[in-house]
């Protein structure tokens, strides 16, 4: 008889790791936004951005961008944002993993 190997619950949560972009969107929004050491480590996909962070203002918008232009090597065309891009941050990382798997 076959069995299926066991597996066991340790009772710990396992976060999938992060990808390249995740790491480096967490350092651009601390940098550009001036987000206290960590914080932004602890944002989830549902975490809030625009009208949630106070630091992202309208005026803080077009430096983020620019940033993330400049440090993940895209290009991001004016019609490509809107209210949904900024509204979380599993929406801008969703965005910017697009834009950098584009040829």
């Amino acid at each position: 008889m076959i069995r299926a190997p066991r597996t066991f619950h340790t009772g710990i949560d396992v976060k999938p790791m992060s990808s390249e972009t995740d790491l480096l969107l967490r350092r651009i929004l601390t940098d550009v936004l001036g987000l206290k050491q960590g914080q932004a480590e602890g944002f989830t996909a549902d975490t809030g951005l625009f009208g949630h962070l106070p630091e992202l203002d309208s005026m803080a918008v077009a430096g983020l961008l620019t940033e993330m232009e400049d440090r993940l090597d895209i290009v991001i065309e004016d019609d490509e944002i809107d209210g949904e891009l900024l509204e979380s941050f599993g929406s801008l990382l969703a965005f910017a993993e697009a834009k950098r798997a584009e040829p």
